[in-house]
């Protein structure tokens, strides 16, 4: 595993780029797995005026959150929990895909970056803030195996295998709410064409530096 310092560093330059590209505002939060039981979570702070070496918070994966670290991260608990295979989460605030979900509806994929979310994000169907351990287990539960969820009038949470790839996903899931909405305005718009399932499988790649170029692209111009 990456060192600690390498982790802090990923996890500063991730939150200033979803908020350089409008994806978080004063709220929203990343977080890097250290290991089998602990994470990285970045400054409690609006992620975009997190300074070149400013610390994030440890926090175990089990237990109570320390002092200062945001009530919604135990989000990140509770998936880092179930998902061995999730090393990097985020929560973030994407205008399209908030609106979106305040119609109940999650997008389907239209179009390549939607391929990376077939056949569609779950939906977590309230709106209330996550401040306990419980509704924070309920909406891992309801993530399942996905690599994201849209919650109601309440932004999005993406889980990857890295930070980097959670961050990227967070902008294809953002497009493709965009996308979606964008056909909803057609008349007849349900009976539009979307992916199939053989021709998501194909598309989702991550061959060709996919993740690698858009994370180059959203990480552009940070100060570290």
């Amino acid at each position: 595993m990456p060192s600690l310092d390498t982790l802090q560093l990923l996890v500063r330059r991730a939150a200033r780029a979803l908020a350089r590209h409008g994806l978080v505002h004063a709220y929203g939060h990343c977080s890097a797995r250290i290991d089998a039981g602990s994470f990285l979570v970045c400054a409690a702070q609006p992620m975009g005026l997190i300074r070149p070496g400013e610390a994030g918070a440890v926090v175990p994966v089990e237990g109570a959150l320390p002092d200062g670290v945001l009530g919604e991260v135990r989000i990140h608990q509770q998936i880092y929990k179930r998902r061995p295979d999730v090393n990097g989460i985020v929560r973030s605030m994407p205008m399209k895909a908030m609106t979106l979900s305040t119609l109940g509806l999650t997008p389907r994929p239209r179009h390549g970056f939607g391929s990376y979310f077939a056949p569609q994000p779950p939906l977590w169907d309230d709106p209330l803030l996550l401040r306990s351990d419980e509704q924070a287990a309920a909406l891992a539960h309801t993530l399942g195996p996905a690599p994201a969820i849209l919650m109601r009038g309440n932004g999005v949470v993406t889980a990857a295998e890295s930070l980097e790839k959670a961050v990227v996903l967070t902008w294809y899931l953002e497009d493709t709410a965009r996308v979606e909405l964008e056909c909803l305005s057609v008349e007849d718009a349900q009976a539009g064409r979307i992916l199939t399932p053989e021709q998501c499988a194909v598309r989702a790649t991550g061959q060709g530096r996919i993740f690698e170029r858009m994370w180059d692209y959203l990480t552009a111009g940070d100060p570290e």
